[in-house]
């Protein structure tokens, strides 16, 4: 199987990219187009997405570009998908912005179907109007990529049609990561490969997210894992287990890039890093405040583990995060080693 290797990039990420990180990548995903009146708006992209485009397929002319739309806290999806018309302009106005632009493919971070979680529109009929979404996307993309990006929890499963969605995209990205967010008090990794060595039988693992989403109906070499190029942050941590499991007085903000990780935290201003086996990840703890993370030595487990599984490949959000290359190229070597 020929494995992808698949970067998220708003535009910052874009501009960023050099001539070896874009040789590494076998997709970058454009985030994010939105919906606006039923219809892709391609604001946040109109200003520099061609001329970038152009900049990065001469470093690589392989590489495949493909849409995102959506993302967290982004509606207008449950609203248009509710009629066969809404669908059918919607789909249109995708085929539109995938020629004008030669994208390769649409992918679609609907967060999330049947949800009131984001603070946008919903309703119990998402489940199915999500399949037929799906479907007429793949009719206007024809031979082009149709993906999702997909929850990693059992509330996406139940939501949605996977065994129908499976069949009519290339592949399902599993966001496997904010495994522990901002709704979680509970202090522990966010995007490991395993259960903690104090989660005893734990979901919030990417390998219970890969089986949930098998056993739902989506074949292991159409999966796609997530990494994390970011932190998550928990304050007020009681001091034991090193924090691990511990239901701290904050729920898991937002912790930094793997830049801001660098310069402030690892093995910094008190925080000490350490080393889960049991999950296969590391995290940063000074006494009061962890930090769950991904790093050079965490990441290569989680590529082993899709070999293994025979799983399609792997991505990550987001490529500005990183300037030092360190965790792409940490995926990269034991990806095609």
């Amino acid at each position: 199987m020929e494995h992808i290797l698949l970067g998220y990039a708003v535009p910052r990420g874009l501009k960023m990219m050099t001539e070896k990180d874009a040789n590494m990548l076998t997709h970058v995903n454009l985030a994010f187009g939105l919906i606006r009146n039923g219809l892709l708006s391609m604001e946040q992209w109109e200003d520099c997405l061609k001329e970038e485009m152009a900049r990065v397929k001469k470093l690589n002319p392989k590489l495949k570009f493909v849409l995102s739309i959506g993302g967290w806290g982004a509606g207008g999806f449950s609203n248009m998908a509710m009629t066969e018309k809404g669908r059918r302009d919607f789909a249109e106005s995708v085929g539109k912005a995938l020629d004008e632009y030669e994208l390769d493919g649409v992918d679609i971070d609907w967060e999330y179907p049947c949800s009131p979680l984001a603070e946008i529109d919903y309703d119990p009929r998402d489940k199915e109007n999500f399949t037929h979404l799906m479907s007429e996307l793949r009719r206007v993309a024809g031979d082009r990529i149709v993906s999702i990006a997909a929850g990693g929890g059992d509330y996406f499963v139940r939501d949605t049609e996977m065994d129908k969605v499976g069949q009519i995209c290339d592949y399902v990205q599993l966001m496997t990561y904010d495994l522990r967010s901002g709704f979680d008090p509970e202090a522990c990794h966010h995007a490991s490969l395993y259960a903690g060595e104090y989660d005893e039988g734990g979901v919030k693992n990417t390998h219970a997210v890969v089986e949930m989403f098998h056993d739902a109906g989506v074949p292991y070499e159409k999966l796609v894992i997530g990494a994390a190029f970011y932190a998550r942050r928990w304050d007020g941590v009681p001091n034991k287990q090193n924090g691990l499991m511990q239901i701290a007085k904050t729920n898991g903000l937002g912790g930094g890039h793997y830049d801001v990780l660098l310069e402030k935290f690892i093995n910094k201003d008190g925080f000490t890093r350490y080393w889960d086996d049991k999950a296969k990840a590391c995290y940063l703890f000074n006494g009061e405040t962890l930090l769950s993370y991904e790093d050079p030595e965490a990441l290569p487990y989680k590529v082993q583990y899709l070999k293994e599984k025979g799983l399609l490949g792997i991505m990550y959000w987001e490529h500005s995060c990183d300037s030092t290359l360190a965790l792409l190229s940490s995926i990269y070597n034991e990806l095609y080693k």
